[in-house]
């Protein structure tokens, strides 16, 4: 008995947020209970190499930030990771099963369901029907079923009131009959996040939920984020809002250039001197004129003969 208690209480540890406590802060650390695995995922634009990640692991049931200047890659890994774009190289998986060729919606499918930077809510439906177009398997989706409602009726009931519940929870109910097109900013972040749990996700990825959203609805926002980790959820998502990250990750994975150049926990990121120098340069505490001059001049040729080339 004792032993199995014993057993029950490291596999409670192993999971969620309390899972990555002693998890190394070296870029793509191990975590106890990974869901999402990703090796060797590269991406090349011409010359320009977007993805460059040889390893990574997303912890069950915690909430991770992507974070990284711009043009550091994040969204690009984000439409590797989900379907929507494909790899040069590497291989992903969710919960041990390979997401590589598969299609965005199968992703989907699967249990892993993404927003985007750019909202992709459908302007000329009204709020209840882009959330019944999030549920899967509808039986009056097919057409020889479409013509017979007692076919799909029951199950259109059925998805109705899910998703009325949905958006009671996330306070656009008194908007059920808008045009979803004459939704604000935050209120279409908020109409994005509800349809996704339509789906009842494993892994919901959130690409900047805080951009360009009202101050007075970034806290429902953030309390809506929590509250997917407190159902059980996973949570990875892209954000420059530094307060935010600090506020409700878990975990924080550092991205520049492509690469994953740190990971560990908020406070532990925010002083990695590997993320300053990502954020502002590696020299941006260095008086220049403590610099050999010639040495410098050289160095600002060579990035210059580097950007020519690259063009």
């Amino acid at each position: 008995m004792d032993a199995d208690m014993t057993d029950q209480s490291n596999s409670e540890i192993k999971t969620g947020p309390a899972g990555l406590a002693g998890v190394s802060t070296e870029p793509g650390a191990k975590k106890p209970d990974p869901i999402l695995v990703a090796d060797n995922i590269t991406r090349t634009f011409g010359g320009l190499t977007a993805v460059d990640v040889e390893h990574v692991e997303i912890q069950r049931g915690a909430i991770t930030a992507l974070i990284g200047p711009n043009g550091a890659g994040k969204t690009t890994f984000f439409n590797l990771l989900t379907g929507f774009d494909q790899p040069n190289t590497g291989s992903w998986s969710l919960e041990g099963k390979s997401l590589k060729g598969v299609a965005p919606y199968k992703v989907a499918r699967l249990g892993m369901v993404r927003t985007f930077q750019l909202t992709k809510v459908l302007a000329k439906l009204t709020v209840i029907e882009n959330m019944r177009l999030g549920a899967t398997g509808q039986k009056g989706e097919r057409f020889w079923a479409a013509p017979f409602k007692f076919l799909w009726g029951a199950q259109e009931q059925s998805v109705t009131e899910k998703a009325d519940d949905l958006l009671a929870r996330f306070l656009l109910d008194k908007k059920r009959e808008d045009f979803a097109g004459s939704l604000s900013g935050g209120q279409r972040k908020l109409l994005e996040m509800a349809r996704a749990l339509m789906v009842d996700p494993e892994l919901v990825m959130l690409d900047e939920p805080m951009a360009g959203v009202n101050p007075a609805l970034k806290q429902s926002l953030l309390g809506h984020v929590k509250s997917l980790r407190d159902e059980g959820r996973t949570v990875l998502f892209v954000e420059h809002d530094m307060d935010m990250v600090r506020d409700i990750s878990d975990w924080v994975i550092v991205m520049a250039q492509g690469k994953i150049v740190a990971e560990g926990t908020p406070a532990a990121v925010m002083a990695d001197q590997r993320v300053i120098d990502a954020y502002l340069g590696a020299h941006h505490d260095t008086d220049l004129s403590e610099l050999d001059e010639e040495r410098l001049e050289a160095e600002v040729e060579a990035e210059i003969a580097q950007e020519e080339d690259s063009k």
